[in-house]
C-alpha cells in the first residue's frame, strides 16, 4: 500500500465499491458463506442494519478508493444481546496483507467502545487463517468452534467464534 489511507463511516457512495468487495468473497472463498451475490437493494438493506442504533459501518479508502470495510451489526434479536455486537472485515483482494484490515479493526473497536458496547463477536470460517490471526492480535479470544456447519464449494466448513470483551 503506498497511498494515502483514510479510515471513515461509509457513505451512500461507498455501497457499490463494498459490496463488489462482499461479493468477490462471496463468489470466490469461504469467508462469506453465502452462495449468491448479494443485489444493490440487498446490500442497501445489509447498510441500513449496520448503521442503526449502536451499530458501525466503516471504509478503509486508499488514495480516494474504498479498499476495504468494517461493520458491527447485531449479535441476537433479543434485548439481552443489546450491547453485543458481531463484527465482519473484508479487505480488496490487491489490498490484503497490507495493514488495512488492522487499521479498519482498530478503528471499530474504538468506536464499539465509544458507542458503549460490552462485547464483539466474529464467526470465522476456521480456514480463513488471516482472519483469525488478525483477530488475535487485536485481543480476540476463541469461545467456540462449530464443525461442519457450513456447506459451500463442495466441503464441510467449521465456524470458530471469537470474543473480545470491550
Amino acid at each position: 500500500m503506498t497511498g494515502a489511507v483514510a479510515i471513515r463511516p461509509c457513505a451512500r457512495a461507498d455501497l457499490e465499491a463494498t459490496r463488489a468487495i462482499y461479493n468477490q468473497a462471496v463468489r470466490e472463498t469461504t469467508w462469506s458463506w453465502r452462495w449468491a451475490e448479494l443485489t444493490g437493494p440487498e446490500w442497501q438493506d445489509y447498510a441500513r442494519a449496520h448503521t442503526a442504533g449502536r451499530q458501525t459501518f466503516l471504509v478503509a479508502e486508499v488514495d480516494g478508493v474504498v479498499a476495504g470495510f468494517a461493520n458491527t451489526g447485531p449479535f441476537r434479536a433479543p434485548d439481552g444481546y443489546e450491547l453485543t455486537a458481531e463484527e465482519s472485515v473484508y479487505v480488496a483482494p490487491g489490498c490484503q496483507g497490507q495493514g488495512l484490515g488492522t487499521a479498519l479493526m482498530e478503528a471499530l473497536v474504538k468506536r464499539a467502545r465509544s458507542q458503549g458496547l460490552h462485547a464483539l463477536i466474529a464467526g470465522i470460517d476456521a480456514g480463513n487463517v488471516p482472519s483469525l490471526a488478525l483477530h488475535a492480535k487485536l485481543g480476540f479470544a476463541e469461545v467456540g468452534r462449530l464443525p461442519q456447519v457450513a456447506h459451500k464449494f463442495d466441503r464441510w466448513l467449521d465456524l470458530v467464534f471469537l470474543e473480545l470483551l470491550l
